[in-house]
């Protein structure tokens, strides 16, 4: 079997279960000798920030000298970001060794009637490759949910952490703060730690908590851990950080944004959970390097400077609402013109509502993906809080209009809506550099 062939049969399953639930994933792990029952995790969910603490924390592991496995989504640059091990991808020819073994059970299990979904034969193919690798610690991220998230089969977490919770997938995770709260919460295992962000919205905060307490874990607030952020730029985040000695130490983040200062408060409340209740050794050194050093495509990334052009995979309304207040503060001394693109199971109307005021033109495009808007369906939501609206019938056009009215008129280039909008314009700005001779960062 070669990558393509091993990635297209990946690519053929179908995407969502016909209903929720870990008997499938359960299944399949048991007939390949449950990998995962040989590894340690930190198990991360929530609806924002879940990527950036997942990487924070891979980075500081991996710079403590621990073998580091990193499992994400989606994906941005390409298909093995997912699986990751010392946050490098996976070699292709494990992912094909993996993909071998692990379709014929999934064929077998179809002929029983039972029906393997793709992120859920993913899922397993990471925790193939990290028991192939020996990792000593696996930082899992979920994908959609928490309590029946394919990764939610495995048995026992080091730590269980549940980042922002905001309004999102309402139709499967429910259209209450606290349904979906319950939702995340379904990683918490049973005298186990559960760490807490630090939660823009109380009754989700609350609800966190009673879960937790219910399954007698230790709770830890995110929130009590001593940080301050000293300034943001479109360079960098400075962050100060106070520990129980009373020491304080600065931090240059890569990242950009305010909110980075209540992912890097998960990040070290983990850290020192993993201190504290398993001995793990992670000197201050590593946590610094680890921070310092982390890179996260398409989550607020500066690609160019002049005409400044920011891509960020901004797709709720809460990651709109941080995306706002950076392009309100840092980027607020230019007009800014917006590419952009949604699927249909965002709250598009509320996403719009928040960048109201922060364009002068709105380009919409659809995403090459079966839940997307058109761009003539997302142009109209567009027309009710901006004047000037263009639909675009794809990415190469939208680009094409956008970076040459910002180069003219001196305006900042901003392209959001999703992730997979992310991940399918990076390419292509990074190739237009030859046409437009950009110099990217």
């Amino acid at each position: 079997m070669t990558y393509t062939n091993a990635l297209n049969y990946v690519k053929s399953l179908e995407r969502f279960g016909s209903k929720p639930g870990l008997s499938r994933i359960a299944l399949l792990l048991e007939r390949m000798g449950n990998p995962q029952n040989s590894l340690k995790f930190v198990h991360v969910a929530g609806t924002n920030g879940k990527g950036s603490v997942c990487t924070m924390l891979s980075s500081i592991l991996e710079k403590a000298g621990y073998k580091t496995g990193l499992f994400i989504s989606p994906y941005v640059v390409e298909f093995l970001e997912r699986i990751q091990i010392n946050n490098a991808p996976i070699r292709r020819g494990d992912f094909v060794k993996a993909v071998e073994i692990i379709a014929p059970l999934t064929e077998e299990l179809k002929n029983e009637g039972v029906i393997i979904t793709e992120f859920e034969f993913i899922t397993a193919v990471a925790f193939f490759c990290f028991n192939l690798e020996k990792c000593d610690i696996v930082v899992l991220e979920t994908g959609l949910g928490g309590r029946f998230d394919a990764t939610n089969a495995i048995s026992r977490s080091l730590c269980s952490v549940v980042t922002s919770i905001s309004l999102d997938h309402t139709d499967i995770l429910g259209d209450t703060l606290e349904q979906i709260a319950f939702e995340k919460s379904g990683i918490f295992k049973e005298n186990g730690v559960a760490i807490i962000a630090p939660q823009p919205y109380p009754q989700a905060k609350a609800e966190l908590i009673a879960r937790a307490e219910e399954k007698n874990c230790r709770i830890v607030l995110a929130e009590n851990l001593k940080a301050t952020q000293l300034s943001t730029s479109l360079e960098k985040t400075v962050i100060s950080v106070e520990f129980a000695d009373g020491k304080a130490a600065e931090i240059n983040l890569a990242l950009i944004g305010g909110f980075q200062l209540e992912n890097v408060r998960t990040t070290l409340a983990t850290v020192i959970a993993l201190q504290s209740y398993y001995d793990c050794s992670i000197p201050f050194s590593a946590v610094k390097s680890g921070l310092e050093s982390v890179r996260h495509p398409a989550r607020l990334e500066v690609i160019r400077t002049s005409p400044l052009v920011l891509l960020d995979g901004a797709h709720n309304p809460g990651s709109i609402a941080a995306l706002a207040e950076v392009l309100k503060g840092d980027m607020d001394t230019h007009e800014k013109i917006c590419v952009f693109g949604m699927l249909r199971d965002k709250d598009a109307d509320e996403c719009i509502r928040l960048l109201k005021g922060l364009f002068t033109t709105i380009i919409t495009v659809p995403i090459n993906n079966p839940r997307s808007f058109s761009e003539f369906e997302l142009a109209q939501k567009c027309r009710e809080h901006f004047a000037n609206v263009i639909p675009s019938s794809g990415i190469p056009s939208a680009f094409e209009t956008a970076y040459s009215l910002a180069s003219q008129n001196n305006m900042s280039l901003v392209i959001c809506g999703s992730l997979y909008l992310a991940a399918e314009i990076r390419p292509y700005i990074l190739k237009a550099v030859g046409k437009y001779k950009l110099s990217f960062k």
